[in-house]
């Protein structure tokens, strides 16, 4: 079984909206049905599970009744991190899967993300126990002076780096021996990024590459909302022609 948990935990406050960033109308569709419509629409996609703020636990199902997401089947209330959201879905998870499902943790609010990039993912990971959509980054990269935040420290060779983003993909049974193994050894809140992969990297666990692009972005800011409704109209177009 190959199962999307889908994160709407956050508040959006870097955007600044009077609502979470994840139920943020666009085109006539909050952006989390924009991007669970995507894993709807995937037959790798066995089931959903949203991991959700508790106060729009009803609203998700409602939405999700209203715009057709059959493929949910579980939703549970999410931490105030990132890990205590990925750990309470995977928890919940526990009854309903076995070590050798697939999970794949993706944002609410990457709705840029496509069929190949999920499906990529799925396959990297049924060969290697974990598939992380990586791109190679176009920008120069230079690290911060700690003492002087203004100005740079180091340059860094680009061709060396790999930008990270989602979905990230694991087997259940390894995703439920890696967070053990972090707290086992009392690195969870030592994460400079407190994220999956950087738990990964600090158990010296490989990240095994899958495809993504530079379009495959988490929308933080107003200027990723912008970028993605001139997306979605790009798209609108395209089919019209």
């Amino acid at each position: 079984m190959n199962i999307a948990m889908i994160l709407a935990g956050g508040v959006g406050s870097r955007l600044g909206a009077a609502i979470p960033k994840q139920f943020i109308p666009v085109r006539g569709k909050p952006i989390i049905i924009h991007t669970l419509e995507l894993f709807q629409n995937d037959p790798e996609i066995d089931a959903i599970e949203i991991v959700c703020i508790r106060s729009h636990m009803d609203t998700i199902r409602e939405m999700t009744a209203q715009y057709g997401i059959t493929k949910l089947r579980w939703v549970c209330e999410g931490g105030s991190s990132y890990q205590e959201s990925v750990i309470n879905g995977m928890n919940y998870l526990d009854p309903y899967c076995s070590d050798e499902d697939i999970v794949l943790i993706h944002f609410a609010v990457s709705p840029f993300v496509d069929e190949e990039i999920i499906n990529d993912s799925i396959a990297v990971c049924k060969a290697h126990g974990n598939g992380i959509s990586t791109n190679d980054s176009v920008l120069c990269l230079c690290t911060k002076d700690p003492q002087h935040p203004e100005r740079s420290a180091l340059g860094v060779d680009r061709s060396q780096v790999m930008g990270v983003n989602a979905p990230q993909t694991f087997r259940y049974g390894y995703l439920k021996a890696l967070y053990a193994e972090g707290m086992e050894k009392d690195v969870m809140d030592k994460l400079a990024d407190p994220h999956t992969t950087t738990l990964m990297l600090e158990l010296g666990h490989p990240i095994y590459f899958s495809k993504s692009n530079q379009t495959n972005i988490k929308i933080t800011t107003k200027e990723d909302l912008l970028l993605f409704e001139g997306y979605l109209l790009a798209k609108e177009l395209r089919e019209t022609r």
